[in-house]
């Protein structure tokens, strides 16, 4: 059973068994979001996204095509992505830049991935984080430009 809000727009058909899907969210056509999912309000999924089982992706959140998100991952509130490494108005890329966050991963508030990253299995990207590079698998990163914490 999906819970999809009235207030929400899904043209997706592609919606996994008990995801929830909160209002004012807004999915477009062939995005992909799997099962047990949590959509919270004031969400954007582009088409050509994808998002794994088991996610949660809190309010603000926007999801543009080429931003792939395995299992089990957390992404917080207001997280940025983007797709495009030089942004134009009205000018396209041939094909977006792709971003995958890996299963596990968790995602603080407020933090900005830019385009073609890879955040590694079991990451933790800290709140406000601007993570311009990949992230190794069970790495935590902070700060602008994110680095790697480590713990002396």
């Amino acid at each position: 059973m999906k819970n999809i809000h009235p207030l929400s727009d899904v043209q997706s058909t592609y919606i996994g068994e008990n995801t929830r899907i909160w209002q004012f969210v807004v999915v477009l056509p062939n995005a992909k979001i799997g099962e047990n999912c949590n959509i919270c309000s004031h969400c954007l999924i582009e088409s050509g996204s994808f998002i794994g089982n088991n996610v949660t992706v809190k309010s603000g959140v926007q999801i543009w095509e080429g931003v792939k998100i395995e299992d089990n991952v957390f992404i917080g509130p207001n997280v940025t992505f983007t797709n495009d490494k030089t942004p134009r108005s009205k000018v396209y890329p041939e094909k977006f830049s792709e971003t995958i966050i890996r299963k596990g991963a968790s995602i603080g508030a407020n933090a900005t991935i830019l385009p073609g990253i890879v955040i590694g299995e079991g990451a933790m990207v800290g709140a406000g984080a601007v993570v311009t590079k990949d992230v190794k698998p069970r790495a935590t990163v902070l700060g602008n430009p994110a680095k790697e914490f480590e713990n002396d």
